[in-house]
């Protein structure tokens, strides 16, 4: 019998035990992946907002607790707009609205209609609002589609009945799919006036992003440049959090995981004991030993995160569907995910299972022969 032969075999004549164990690291690694997805989810979606803008750069409040959170007043958008190196600064007001129970979060842009073409908006249908208009909005193509609205078709939201005059497209999802009212009406409506979220930036030609960006650090420390999402978090916390728990419950999660396998290999062990010690009597050696208990380790490790895995999807198919979380999170399983998975599922049977296998090499065929 081949040596995978019979570490198999000794799998399932254990098939309760080695079931319970490959449930324990499912549902470690489930916990794991689906926290490690909702973050990169929700990462994804905070920073979509940065890119909505045809911009170089974007600024925003330094350290607030969520990106809609930050708050840029006029003095602060003149003093970027001065910044050597940039070319035009739009400021843009960025809300948030429930419109219906399938729409909570439906995203609202407050833009002076003159800052429309600047920012990357393309009018594909209609007109834009005029300036100071106050029942006037401009649908995004996606959200026009979804409510089946029309140029010259009325939308509520807001409290308000507002007339479309236009359907518009910036080639970025999240802002296709929300609404652009004229700045002054949704700061009004939102009792912000004359304050925006954030800045989107474009650079004068030949001038380093770079160099514009450490420009604005320096000269106005409330504030932060933001050029890609993985500097998101100088602005959102939330996400730091967020991923800070991930490390956090993966950590936790091996270390819980290790603690179930070593108990659990100690008592196959114990039940053990004289089968290995016949096995070092007729010529395995220590190496062999300990490769056949880590390997059982290993089988159920993967076969643990593969289930893992699965349940993850079900776990987070529901939480995309929790009202707080709908049109918010979107499950991206990549690489990450299940690189994590792995490495969780392996950590915690290797870290768990190195002792008791340990303890079984340094065991004589006499000892072991001999124990009852």
């Amino acid at each position: 019998m081949s040596f995978l032969a019979y570490m198999l075999r000794g799998l399932w004549s254990k098939k309760v035990r080695a079931a319970g164990l490959t449930m324990a690291v499912a549902f470690a690694v489930m916990t794991v992946v689906s926290l490690q997805v909702t973050s990169s989810g929700l990462e994804q979606s905070a920073a979509a907002v940065i890119s909505i803008g045809k911009a170089d750069l974007t600024v925003a409040q330094k350290g607030v607790s969520d990106i809609l959170s930050s708050s840029i007043d006029e003095t602060e958008l003149a003093r970027i707009r001065a910044v050597p190196g940039v070319s035009s600064a739009v400021g843009v007001l960025v809300e948030t609205e429930k419109v219906s129970a399938s729409v909570p979060l439906f995203i609202e842009i407050g833009i002076a209609p003159q800052d429309l073409a600047p920012f990357g908006v393309t009018v594909v249908a209609g007109r834009p609002y005029a300036a100071d208009a106050t029942n006037q909005v401009m649908m995004g193509w996606r959200a026009a589609s979804t409510f089946g609205l029309h140029v010259g078709d009325r939308f509520h939201t807001n409290g308000t009945v507002y007339d479309v005059t236009g359907i518009y497209s910036t080639g970025n999802a999240f802002g296709d799919a929300g609404a652009m009212f004229p700045l002054v009406a949704l700061q009004a409506y939102n009792r912000v006036p004359g304050m925006v979220t954030l800045a989107f930036l474009k650079v004068a030609p030949g001038v380093p992003v770079t160099t514009v960006a450490r420009r604005i650090d320096f000269r106005l420390p409330e504030l932060t440049s933001i050029r890609t999402a993985s500097q998101f978090g100088r602005a959102d916390r939330n996400l730091v959090f967020l991923q800070a728990a991930v490390n956090g419950s993966t950590i936790l999660a091996v270390l819980i995981g290790a603690v179930i396998v070593g108990n659990t290999m100690l008592l196959s062990l114990f039940e053990r004991t004289r089968e290995l010690g016949l096995l070092r009597a007729v010529g395995w050696t220590r190496r062999r030993t300990v490769g056949l208990l880590l390997g059982e380790s290993l089988v159920l490790a993967l076969i643990g995160a593969a289930v893992g895995v699965c349940l993850s999807f079900g776990v987070l198919a529901i939480l995309e569907r929790l009202p707080t979380l709908s049109g918010v999170l979107h499950a991206d399983f990549t690489s990450a995910a299940f690189a994590r998975a792995l490495l969780t599922a392996v950590a915690m049977t290797i870290i768990g299972g190195l002792y008791p296998a340990i303890r079984a090499a340094r065991l004589t065929p006499l000892e072991a022969l001999s124990y009852e």
